[in-house]
């Protein structure tokens, strides 16, 4: 996935939510979906991993440059 992709959903996401007008309860419904999603051991492991993929890489392009 692209990293222009992803953050044209979060946006598009965020707007969402500002602009519901399905009111509180809708925000609140949105609000657990993306906690629940985001504390899931599953995205947890993910983004670890990510993290420290992008630790090597950063790592290895400063290796590069000097």
């Amino acid at each position: 996935m692209r990293p222009k992709f992803l953050i044209i959903l979060v946006i598009a996401g965020i707007a969402y939510v500002l602009g519901a007008r399905a009111g509180r309860e809708r925000y609140e419904q949105i609000s657990t979906a993306v906690t629940s999603f985001w504390n899931d051991p599953n995205v947890k492991k993910a983004r670890s991993e990510a993290k420290k993929n992008v630790n090597k890489a950063r790592k290895a392009a400063q290796k590069k440059l000097r």
